[in-house]
């Protein structure tokens, strides 16, 4: 297995690969301690392990690496740790709990590198809020040093705040001020839509850059309480309990150990146990196919258990948030992705009604929690996504939602041979066991949740739809014979490829949030649409803009001009 401290050149990109894989013995900083339903996750990053040359993490700085660990470390939370009911964020070091994103590794990374971290952070920001809302589990920062940027916005991810009172810890969002660029991880979004902040203080505090401390935090609603140094501690300790008990997650659970994928890494494909990503340079495409569960699969509780990293939905989830992150990191020039499945439905059908069944069972809680989210990660991929309908296929029920993700979707139909002709089948988890970052069901959607086409297709669940059957139901995009589909397929592709991938990526990301919005649209959306913008202007990263110029003691030059 390829790992972060051993990293390979990708072909399509000349960095060195990013490893999305690790475990907690090869943390470089976070420390994870376990006390009954309590677990506490300390921050104490190695300034000299930084994920890549030209900057050090001092003050708690962090980078992708950084994220990565403390994603994992979630993970073995989840899974492994089902006794723990809260997750006590802290920091190791004196007097600082976070200082946000290291300003140097922003100010040496391209573009791209910078979005893509920001996207995958706000993911990792957004998947506690998730684990709070579906899984029980409760995030309490207790903020012991100064806390800055994107040192806040992991606060803000979490349900409360405890800051140290002691007349110098102060939370901040600093980045106007000094970088001339956004809080880059919903910073600004959480301050409004989450904590409620009101309007003109959240102006004051997102342009000053000493931040605020003690009772006017607490005033201002940016911390939910403070403490003195000398009782911070027990305080932090008496609010992590009384949020465990509000958690129904089991004292006596067994956890799951997440073993290490199985995966192969070749120049042109990522191969796993149930995922396989074949890429065509020449086309700049990937096709991700995804294979049904094959053999006798656990059905009951028992089953599950006895199965543990190894039962098909759990590692189905873990390999496809693995290849959607490699590739989303490490090919940059590989623009659209076509997504295909392979297997018999009515298997992937029994997998659904077995998730549905014990869908209160903690580990079953966990697994759909990272089906949902590993979803929401394709719906917010910065490529074109096309779903191919085609011979072997079994897009049914969670796997008729990698289709629904899509941009479009293409099912080839067979008039003249009912055995061959490919379906698609229409399930009880396609009407909100996987919602979006809006909030609705793909589904919901895809007919903007207007009650006849809804009902039509509801009508229709269970049965195996032929091409011109979910054609007429609107589920497809275009149901092409067997004449037409090499070509049309073909021109699709070659129309893509030809866009322009800026154009494309602002196209995509409007038209698949099409209907309401919520606090993740907006933070996926509009402010990483805005910062997306303000990370390409001079002010911030020309010559003498501020993110360069930070640190090295000039003053940032700007255009005066507002855009």
């Amino acid at each position: 297995m390829t790992t972060a401290q051993n990293p390979v050149i990708t072909p399509g990109n000349t960095a060195p690969r990013v490893e999305y894989q690790t475990d907690p013995s090869q943390y470089r900083h976070w420390k994870l301690k376990f006390n009954g339903p309590v677990a506490t996750l300390s921050a104490d990053f190695d300034e000299n392990a930084g994920l890549r040359p030209g900057y050090k993490l001092k003050l708690n700085s962090y980078d992708l690496g950084v994220d990565i660990e403390f994603n994992d470390a979630l993970n073995r939370v989840r899974f492994e740790h089902p006794e723990v009911r809260t997750v006590v964020l802290t920091s190791a070091k004196e007097k600082v709990f976070c200082s946000g994103a290291n300003i140097f590794m922003l100010g040496v990374s391209s573009h791209a590198w910078k979005v893509n971290f920001c996207k995958f952070t706000n993911e990792t920001r957004n998947g506690l809020e998730d684990s709070s809302k579906y899984s029980g589990l409760k995030f309490l920062a207790a903020v012991n040093g100064a806390c800055a940027g994107g040192g806040y916005e992991v606060a803000l991810a979490c349900d409360e705040i405890i800051l140290v009172d002691d007349r110098a810890s102060a939370v901040s969002l600093p980045e106007v001020p000094l970088l001339g660029v956004l809080p880059g991880t919903g910073g600004l979004t959480r301050v409004t839509d989450k904590r409620h902040v009101r309007h003109d203080l959240a102006d004051i505090f997102c342009t000053s850059v000493e931040g605020v401390r003690g009772q006017k935090a607490v005033d201002w609603r940016l911390v939910d309480a403070i403490a003195k140094p000398a009782v911070f501690a027990a305080k932090v300790q008496e609010r992590a309990l009384q949020l465990a008990e509000k958690s129904d997650r089991p004292a006596n659970g067994v956890g799951v150990a997440l073993a290490p994928l199985g995966r192969s890494i070749e120049p042109d494909a990522l191969r796993y146990s149930h995922v396989n990503v074949e890429i065509d340079r020449a086309k700049r495409n990937a096709t991700f196919t995804v294979k049904a569960p094959t053999g006798v699969q656990a059905t009951d509780i028992a089953g599950i258990e006895a199965a543990g990293a190894a039962w098909y939905p759990l590692t189905l989830a873990r390999e496809l948030e693995d290849a959607i992150l490699s590739m989303r990191t490490n090919e940059l020039d590989i623009g659209t992705w076509l997504v295909k499945t392979q297997g018999d439905a009515a298997v992937v059908l029994a997998m659904d009604a077995t998730l549905l069944a014990h869908q209160g069972h903690w580990l079953v809680r966990e697994t759909t929690g990272l089906l949902r989210r590993t979803f929401s990660r394709l719906d917010v991929s910065s490529r074109s996504l096309f779903a191919l309908v085609d011979e072997g296929s079994c897009f049914a029920g969670s796997f008729l939602e990698l289709a629904l993700a899509c941009d479009r979707i293409y099912m080839l139909a067979l008039p003249d041979d009912a055995v061959k002709a490919p379906t698609i089948t229409v399930a009880d988890v396609n009407f909100g066991i996987y919602p979006m970052a809006t909030g609705e069901s793909r589904l919901g959607r895809r007919f903007y949740n207007e009650a006849p086409a809804l009902d039509a297709v509801r009508a229709q669940a269970g049965k195996a739809l032929d091409a011109d059957a979910a054609f007429a139901l609107g589920l497809v995009t275009s149901n092409p014979d067997d004449i037409d589909w090499a070509d049309e397929v073909r021109i699709c592709l070659e129309e893509r490829a030809a866009m322009s991938p800026d154009a494309l990526t602002g196209l995509e990301a409007n038209l698949r949030f099409n209907s309401q919005e919520t606090m993740a649209t907006r933070i996926f959306g509009r402010l990483t649409a805005w910062q997306n913008w303000i990370f390409q202007r001079p002010n911030a990263v020309g010559e003498k803009g501020a993110l360069k110029v930070y640190g090295k003691g000039d003053k940032a030059q700007f255009d005066w001009n507002r855009v």
